[in-house]
């Protein structure tokens, strides 16, 4: 009899760590319902593990809270492990919790994940907490374990504590060294961080990406790109993480060779195929870089889009002044069922600007809303008023200005006045000034160029009330900047 159970489970088992779905998960769930199999820890732990992978907890929840009346501790540090991995992370403490009330005792592999959760949501208190349970039980030596407070700490930007714990450590793996380096360089310490690259005796690709990435957001743009290069010297093989790393830094450099053996690289690695952000990084790369014609090629060649990728497509033919070209390209995207959002909008927009589509402009502002439920933010009016401004409409940029319902910004008035310059509307000008000096009054240049429009009209004494003004308020002029009169 007892063989006939452990066939059953072995089956069970089976099913689920096979080829599984949302659909198999219950159909599997009501087969060892069905041999009353509701009761064994071990079916159920599987299950559960399972079901996090599936990124379906709330389901776990529901088959732990009515299948069994014994939980053991290998159910339980499933069910806290798979809330460690999927949101609400703080189930975690409250089914440890439940566990004490229970007597069932902690092992590394409850902690652990324990340590995740705090991690994942930023609770110092509670990494702390869960730190000392693991000092009091012992389990300080376990090598997962001090990773999770490692990461707890460097996640909550305790760098103090994630370096005693580290200094502490004899045997220091790879990710130990790589979590202390993301940690140092998120809290802005960039020369710590590259201290402690350089003294990993071992390092993983991991730990190249993250140290490139980290000089790169801190504009270290050339130091991250001879970093590849020893990358490559030292014959570590780039990934597809490393690639998307350093496209944007070759585009906005100007290193064209070493982006064109980026793409033969991705090419030969299969990355084209398998990594649509790789295909993404290069479309982009291309364009910033003026190769509209490599860029269309890797576009066109790519097996799978994704909205990212027309995304880079349209607004690189922006970039490259081939509006219309772009706004055609928009035209091609929805029937191919992809659905345009905030950024694909941005770039469309700014096509209609170079190519001076007011009409056409106009309509897909509109259709943002009613058509595809993408509220205009900041940036779209943006586009817009430099399409109106560029067609010599300011009055109708202006109107469209004081219609927004956040707040303009600096920049949209100045576009504004920029237009009004070239247009010769003056009384428009000295709307966007007046606001200008209202934004930024710290601004010297903004009065100087107030001034200047009321003394290019003749009118003097406006004039010289508005250097009074910048007189009063302490704003000192900038060397070189005039004000007429």
């Amino acid at each position: 009899m007892s063989r006939g159970w452990e066939e059953i489970e072995r089956k069970i088992l089976r099913l689920l760590h096979g080829g599984k779905t949302r659909t198999q998960l219950t159909e599997i769930h009501a087969h060892f319902l069905r041999h009353g199999l509701q009761q064994s820890n071990q079916i159920l732990a599987h299950f559960v593990s399972v079901c996090a992978s599936l990124q379906r907890m709330p389901y776990a929840t529901r088959i732990f809270t009515h299948s069994t009346h014994n939980p053991n501790i290998l159910l339980f540090n499933a069910m806290i492990k798979g809330y460690s991995l999927c949101p609400p992370f703080h189930h975690s403490f409250q089914l440890f919790s439940f566990m004490k009330t229970r007597a069932i005792s902690p092992d590394d592999y409850t902690l652990a994940p324990l340590l995740k959760s705090a991690s994942n949501l930023r609770h110092h208190n509670l990494g702390r907490y869960v730190h000392a349970h693991v000092i009091r039980l012992g389990f300080a030596r376990h090598a997962s374990v001090r990773v999770g407070i490692i990461e707890l700490y460097t996640n909550c930007e305790r760098m103090d504590d994630a370096s005693k714990v580290f200094d502490a450590m004899r045997d220091r793996d790879v990710i130990a060294w790589n979590l202390m380096i993301r940690g140092f360089c998120k809290v802005g310490d960039l020369d710590t961080g590259v201290k402690l690259f350089r003294q990993m005796k071992e390092r993983s690709v991991v730990s190249w990406n993250l140290m490139m990435s980290s000089l790169a957001q801190s504009k270290k743009e050339e130091k991250a790109l001879e970093l590849f290069r020893e990358m490559l010297e030292q014959g570590f093989e780039p990934d597809g993480a490393s690639l998307v790393t350093v496209l944007p830094l070759c585009a906005r450099l100007g290193a064209m060779d070493v982006g064109e053996w980026i793409h033969s690289y991705a090419n030969a690695k299969g990355f084209l195929v398998d990594a649509i952000n790789v295909g993404n990084s290069l479309v982009d790369f291309y364009c910033k870089c003026g190769n509209l014609q490599a860029a269309w090629s890797v576009f066109n060649d790519m097996p799978r889009k994704n909205v990212v990728s027309w995304n880079a497509m349209i607004s690189g033919l922006a970039y490259n002044g081939k509006g219309e070209l772009g706004v055609d390209l928009f035209e091609k995207m929805v029937p191919e069922g992809v659905v345009p959002n905030d950024s694909t909008f941005v770039g469309v927009l700014a096509c209609c600007a170079h190519a001076g589509l007011v009409d056409r402009g106009r309509e897909l502002f509109a259709s943002m809303s009613v058509k595809y439920q993408v509220s205009p933010k900041l940036e779209h009016y943006g586009c817009v008023v430099d399409l109106l401004g560029r067609c010599g409409l300011v009055r109708e940029a202006r109107d469209l200005i004081r219609s927004m319902p956040m707040k303009p910004t600096a920049g949209l008035w100045g576009a504004l006045l920029s237009a009004c310059h070239t247009y010769g509307d003056t009384q428009t000008a000295e709307i966007a000034a007046k606001e200008l000096v209202r934004i930024e009054p710290w601004n010297s240049g903004n009065y100087v160029l107030l001034s200047n429009i009321y003394a290019d009209e003749g009118r003097w004494d406006e004039a010289e009330k508005v250097r009074e003004l910048m007189r009063g308020g302490g704003v000192k002029k900038v060397p070189g900047q005039s004000a007429t009169g």
